[in-house]
């Protein structure tokens, strides 16, 4: 009996695959798309009213039976049930279970509805993979500027999965990304700033409809383009030194260690770049370091020094002004780090008072120079000492300048003056070159006459006894003894008049002169013997 029953059924089920195969072809399946792990229910044809004797068969190589409404035919497997004795239900669907399903319906007639099962499978585990340049702490992901980053998504899904890909701004609406952009990696070269935001990566499965989405969040660092600067300075309403690093146009903002030096003792760390010292630290000439530290490098940071001084001072000492003058006073700041603040004092009449920019007083500072003009210059009140005081928080500085306040000279009585002590000194000179040198005299004399040394005679009178006069006189005494036999010596003083007579070489003229000379002495001699004779 159980043989006869197989026998027409395996008859029936090779004229139904042979059927089948034809409404496959000519594309008169029903489709019905599930999902694995869900259930499906496939119906048999789309009619209403009373339903024969159902059956269904999986259709692979040959036909295989699943279930019936026949109530003496169990189920092939617990998955497969009727619902409404004629549609399929099959439960916990996996991807085995696609493929082609038929119903056979008996009735007045048999009939037969083919049905495509299809098995939808995921998206599951969407992995969004980018290749950047490191991960924050809560996990956000950052890549340098200008850097090359790689995008990658995948996802289990049966049919292969659809990727999009979707980007959004800070502020801005989502878009996508790209031109229809379907596929699940790409590579963008250089990444700038306007490129930071999220990144989503969108799997659909066409089959089901069923999509997944991953955002990840994506910044763009850069570091600062410049060496870090730094300064010390005084903090305000506070007397302590301030020390400020700054290390602008990096994004984000870095981080800052200050240490002293040498040593490179820590001092402390923050990303303000801002650190107080107190009276204890502030050496003269000491250094501190700055060393600003960036999420993507430098590895190594970039550092900037900083070296505090106390003020030196350099001024004149003394400066004159004439009394309704102006006069400036200069005082050159060095050494002085953070730079010092210069006031300027009276030292006698009013030494703790600060001089105050006014009408009379004109306070300028360019840099560390600074300078005091003092205008319409008084005896009374501006002449004395004056103060230049230097500060900054590692010593005062102070420097006296001597103001001394003149009456205006009088130019005219200075040149008078000046012109008569020439014109003394130029008599002095004259004087004591016509009396000691009147050889000199003559020949300038001459220059100014015009004439020749030749044709002038000088007379020398001379009262001197020469060893040749004497010679001369004692002959002349003893020729005149000879002759008058006196009884004694006569003492006699003579003057000897010597004449030199140059006249163009003429030696007659010259001998005239001279016995005219000697005559005249004779006969002097002569009176002068008869007055001493005695009587």
């Amino acid at each position: 009996m159980a043989a006869g029953v197989r026998a027409p059924a395996s008859g029936v089920l090779f004229c139904l695959g042979a059927l089948l195969v034809g409404w496959v072809a000519a594309g008169l399946e029903a489709a019905v798309v599930g999902e694995v792990h869900e259930n499906v229910t496939l119906h048999c044809g789309n009619i209403s009213g009373p339903r024969g004797l159902v059956t269904w068969y999986r259709n692979d190589s040959e036909p295989v039976f699943l279930v019936s409404s026949n109530s003496s035919l169990p189920p092939a497997e617990p998955r497969f049930s009727l619902v409404n004795t004629s549609s399929l239900h099959i439960g916990a669907l996996s991807l085995q279970d696609a493929g082609n399903y038929t119903c056979q319906e008996v009735l007045s007639q048999t009939r037969w509805f083919p049905v495509w099962l299809q098995v939808a499978s995921g998206p599951y585990q969407v992995e969004v993979h980018i290749s950047t340049s490191g991960t924050l702490p809560n996990g956000t992901l950052y890549a340098a500027k200008g850097s090359e980053v790689n995008f990658n998504c995948s996802s289990s899904s049966w049919p292969p999965p659809v990727v999009e890909w979707w980007f959004q701004a800070p502020d801005s609406s989502i878009e996508p990304f790209g031109n229809n952009l379907t596929v699940s990696c790409f590579t963008l070269l250089l990444m700038s700033q306007n490129l930071q935001g999220n990144y989503t990566c969108l799997a659909k499965n066409v089959l089901s409809g069923r999509h997944r989405q991953v955002t990840t969040e994506l910044l763009v660092y850069s570091p600062p383009p410049s060496a870090p600067q730094c300064w010390a300075e005084m903090s305000p309403g506070l007397l302590m030194l301030q020390l400020t690093c700054r290390w602008d146009g990096g994004y984000p903002d870095p981080d800052f260690l200050w240490t002293e030096e040498p040593g490179g003792v820590v001092m402390g760390t923050s990303k303000l770049g801002v650190e107080m010292l107190n009276q204890s630290q502030l050496l003269d000439g000491k250094k501190f370091r700055c060393v600003g530290s960036h999420i993507v490098g430098p590895e190594s940071g970039a550092s900037c020094v900083v070296q505090i001084g106390s003020p030196s001072l350099l001024s004149e000492p003394m400066k004159t002004c004439f009394v309704g003058g102006n006069v400036t006073l200069t005082c050159q700041v060095s050494g002085a780090y953070p730079p010092a603040k210069v006031l300027w004092l009276r030292n006698l009449t009013q030494p703790e008072l600060v001089i105050q920019p006014s009408g009379h007083y004109l306070i300028t500072q360019n840099g560390q120079s600074s300078t005091l003009t003092i205008c319409n210059c008084s005896q009374d009140l501006d002449k004395g000492y004056y103060v230049c005081r230097a500060e900054n928080p590692l010593g005062v500085r102070e420097v006296d300048i001597w103001l001394s306040v003149e009456e205006p000279l009088n130019i005219g009585g200075i040149v008078g003056t000046i012109v008569s002590l020439l014109l003394l000194g130029l008599a002095i000179i004259s004087g004591l070159m016509f009396y000691y040198s009147p050889v000199f005299c003559w020949k300038v004399g001459n220059t100014f006459r015009g004439q020749d040394m030749s044709d002038i005679m000088v007379l020398v009178d001379s009262e001197e006894e020469e060893v040749g006069e004497e010679d001369a006189t004692e002959e002349e005494e003893a020729a005149a003894n000879e002759r008058e036999e006196l009884p004694k010596e006569i003492h006699k003083h003579v003057h000897i008049h010597r004449v030199t007579a140059l006249v163009n070489g003429n030696t007659d003229r010259m001998g005239r002169g001279l016995q005219a000379l000697q005559d005249d002495s004779s006969e002097q001699q002569n009176d002068m013997v008869q007055e001493d004779r005695p009587v």
